[in-house]
């Protein structure tokens, strides 16, 4: 159905691939360790999230990296408009009686045999949209001027972003609407565009964020407990707002250069909250320890380095832009959830890519790992 021509087929990364599958291999494992009491617990099954995880996480991710990585990537190209419609509507649906909530959130949609979290998906299609976007289209070589002009270009590149932005806000969740539009400019400023449009969507969303902080309680109480636990600890009611980043820090330290050994966790069912999801990087560092956890960074940080270099050499600027995209995406996700649950930013409640509980998460990451995969054959 559709035909691509013009790219010299080669290897693949090898280097990004295996990383890809330690981190995944990785994530089974330890969620296998962090959700086993909690699993016991709740189900009366020591094996209930990972098996969760394995059979709509991680068989859906296989498939869809396999698909993505043997389908020319060019392909994506070809369905981007389509591709974010429905990843629109399925926004919506969340707001519909197919949607549940937890926690006071709004992001999945229950489809009876398997739930959804919309959001997640919006992760790969937004990026593949806006590359195609952003890709010369004109005939004569003149290409577009999307990125320099403001009507044609800029205007319309506020107005996806603000509707992106609007769906997940009201969910509510913040921190994914932050992630999707940073990686979403570091395409806009990958693609040449105007330095002027960057800073200006910059302060925009800085703007956007201080009111959103000003008009609910919750993300405000966030804010203002970070800045009491770096100015005055003594303050903060480690009861409260503060315990769980407290309990982590606290989890992360107790491990020290070896840890407390694999499964020998105490926090990650008696005082550690979401410990398969946003905490479980604190379980990591207590059970394997300093040399565990800087392992894990290391692993993480050569699988980035390595999808830019294949950014950086492949033969079309379409594939350039989604594997800056989506490397932007799971790099900054992993930064904020590292960085949230050791104390050095506020807490955000992200996941950790390719590790923590979350079916549709892996899904999308693993699809986007297929695509980068699929991109390096061509570089």
């Amino acid at each position: 159905m559709f035909k691509f021509k013009g790219l010299k087929f080669g290897r693949p990364d090898y280097t990004f691939l295996v990383c890809a599958a330690l981190l995944t291999l990785f994530g089974i494992l330890m969620l296998s360790s962090a959700s086993s009491d909690l699993g016991k617990i709740k189900f009366n099954d020591t094996y209930y999230y990972l098996k969760h995880q394995i059979v709509y996480g991680l068989s859906l991710g296989v498939l869809g990296f396999l698909f993505a990585f043997f389908v020319d990537y060019r392909f994506w190209q070809k369905i981007a408009i389509p591709l974010l419609v429905v990843s629109l509507f399925m926004l919506v649906l969340v707001f519909t009686p197919l949607g549940f909530s937890h926690a006071g959130a709004n992001r999945w949609i229950d489809l009876g045999f398997i739930s959804i979290q919309p959001a997640e998906l919006l992760k790969f299609s937004f990026i593949v949209y806006l590359a195609a976007w952003l890709v010369p289209h004109a005939k004569g070589g003149r290409g577009n001027k999307r990125q320099t002009d403001f009507l044609s270009g800029f205007l319309p590149f506020l107005v996806i972003f603000g509707l992106v932005a609007f769906l997940i806000v009201i969910q509510p969740a913040t921190s994914t609407v932050a992630i999707i539009m940073a990686a979403g400019l570091i395409i806009y400023f990958a693609s040449g565009a105007r330095l002027s449009f960057i800073f200006g969507t910059i302060l925009l969303g800085i703007l956007a964020l201080i009111f959103l902080v000003l008009v609910t309680p919750y993300r405000s109480a966030r804010i203002d407990t970070y800045l009491k636990m770096i100015n005055n600890p003594e303050s903060v009611d480690l009861q409260a707002s503060a315990f769980q980043v407290d309990q982590a820090k606290i989890s992360i330290g107790s491990g020290g250069l070896t840890g407390v050994g694999f499964g020998q966790s105490t926090a990650k069912f008696r005082r550690l909250p979401e410990a398969i999801s946003d905490s479980i990087f604190a379980v990591i560092a207590e059970e394997l320890g300093f040399i565990g956890a800087a392992s894990l960074i290391v692993i993480f940080g050569l699988f980035f380095i390595r999808g830019l270099f294949i950014a950086k050499n492949s033969g079309d600027q379409f594939g350039k832009l989604v594997t800056i995209g989506f490397i932007s995406v799971m790099a900054i996700q992993t930064f904020t959830n590292i960085a949230a649950i050791s104390g050095i930013i506020p807490l955000t409640g992200v996941p950790l890519p390719f590790i923590s509980y979350g079916g549709t998460s892996l899904a999308v990451f693993l699809t986007m790992t297929g695509v980068i995969g699929n991109i390096s054959k061509y570089s």
